[in-house]
């Protein structure tokens, strides 16, 4: 019997509350029963990026039938292609005051944020959200973790401004005992179960949990093409079955008895001889091989996979079209990926922010909160470059545009505002050797310019 696509789950809206609500350990029970409802989803998502599709899971065929089950991993190929476009390289994040940015330099280095960024971008394409997490170590640093949001979430007041409540951290232990914290913007309280273990003071003053999304909807990556995926994997098992079918196929002999120790023969010799019969040219002997619609499998993989490129706006890097091309003609096969990862930098961008905000809220990490708003971010895109067309385009570009702008077509040129600092102290550094050298010279001669002209007009 044929299998349906279909998702096994609905996308979630936003977990909302009555802000007039008390925020205790009851309420925030009943949000993790919630919750949990969209545990289907996210264990769905996680299995198709793991590669353990649906198709392991149909009903087995007789056992006389070949019943291969093959997954082809679409969806981590995309996940891992597009993040390695758009966050291969990982975003520049930069304040003009020098000390507030050796602050942020060095909380990204003690979190390693660039794996960070990477890990909570993975969690966005596969879930479409992922959380980050603020906490104060045993030396009062802030550290900063990654949460799946199987683990994690927030409600929002029912308002048009969607204010956070609250948010609330969970997992089970072995024992089946659920353990976690909840959060509003005044205090953290531990919990077990239904038993509160301990509270204290929010030292942030606000809800320690950035969220890092896909998309406004929260629609993961390769969702949408999670259905294709299942056809494709169907239909190239039952290609694999086809194989297996011809190569099983059984011996059919008409017009002749073979008893059973010429069956042996036929099997073990690969030969068959019927002789001394008045009929033996009416003896028909073929193999009996199942009807096969190659061509219409292939059609539909070819197109099944064409789509699932295009619908999820990932380019398939691995096709042969991807050889020597031109910087433009490049462009051109990147545009949806670009589009893809510009709408990720937006979020992105949002959300440090966010952290940022977080961690200047803080004293012992900076003296002005409000650092963060003077915070720039670079996002770059991690494609091949062709640094000989770079450089003969800003050859071109000399004289029309400013020394910066022309610098800006290099992409081996990180800032181009230090590159021409750079340059103009290497001028001055080559013009102070160039006079250097002037002075020895006049000096191996023992006169100097004004010397010479004096001694030429005595002469005269």
């Amino acid at each position: 019997m044929a299998t349906k696509s279909r998702r096994p789950y609905k996308i979630p809206k936003p977990l909302l509350c009555n802000a007039d609500k008390t925020i205790n350990l009851a309420l925030v029970d009943e949000y993790i029963a919630k919750h949990e409802g969209r545990m289907p989803r996210y264990k769905y998502l996680e299995n198709l990026y793991a590669g353990f599709h649906d198709i392991f899971n149909q009903p087995e065929k007789e056992e006389w039938k070949p019943d291969n089950r093959l997954a082809v991993n679409f969806p981590r190929y995309i996940t891992d292609t597009f993040l390695g476009y758009a966050r291969g390289i990982p975003i520049k994040v930069t304040h003009e005051d020098k000390t507030i940015n050796d602050a942020i330099t060095d909380f990204n280095r003690l979190n390693n944020t660039a794996d960070l960024d990477y890990n909570l971008d993975k969690l966005a394409a596969v879930y479409g959200h992922g959380w980050e997490y603020f906490y104060q170590d045993e030396e009062s640093r802030t550290r900063i973790i990654s949460v799946k949001p199987k683990r994690c979430f927030v409600v929002y007041d029912d308002t048009v401004r969607g204010k956070a409540l609250f948010g609330c951290r969970y997992e089970y232990r072995p024992d089946g005992k659920r353990v976690g914290e909840y959060m509003t913007p005044t205090e953290i309280v531990r919990f077990e179960d239904n038993k509160t273990l301990e509270s204290k003071t929010n030292p942030y003053g606000m809800i320690p949990l950035v969220e890092h999304v896909m998309n406004d909807e929260r629609i993961g990556l390769f969702e949408h093409v999670a259905g294709m995926v299942e056809v494709y994997n169907r239909a190239i098992a039952e290609k694999a079955n086809d194989v297996d079918s011809f190569a099983e196929a059984y011996l059919s002999i008409i017009g002749a008895e073979v008893d059973e120790d010429g069956v042996k023969r036929i099997r073990d010799d690969r030969v068959i001889n019927f002789y001394g019969t008045d009929n033996a040219r009416d003896v028909l002997v073929q193999f009996l091989t199942k009807p096969t619609a190659d061509g219409t499998q292939e059609n539909l993989l070819e197109r099944l996979e064409t789509l699932i490129y295009q619908t999820a706006m990932v380019a398939n890097i691995s096709d042969e079209s991807f050889g020597n091309v031109s910087g433009v003609a490049l462009a051109y096969k990147l545009q949806a990926m670009d589009n893809l990862a510009s709408t990720l930098d937006r979020k992105d961008v949002k959300s440090l922010s966010k952290r940022y905000k977080i961690f200047c809220s803080l004293a012992t990490n900076v003296k002005n909160k409000d650092a963060y708003i003077d915070i720039e971010y670079q996002p770059l895109r991690n494609v091949p470059k062709n640094l000989a067309e770079e450089a003969q385009t800003a050859k071109v570009l000399e004289g029309v545009v400013s020394k910066e702008t022309q610098l800006k077509v290099l992409s081996i040129v990180d800032d181009p505002a230090d590159e021409i600092k750079t340059m103009e102290k290497e001028q001055e550094k080559a013009q102070t050797q160039m006079l250097e050298q002037m002075q020895r010279q006049q000096e191996m001669f023992g006169q100097t310019e004004t010397e010479e002209e004096e001694a030429e007009m005595n002469g005269q």
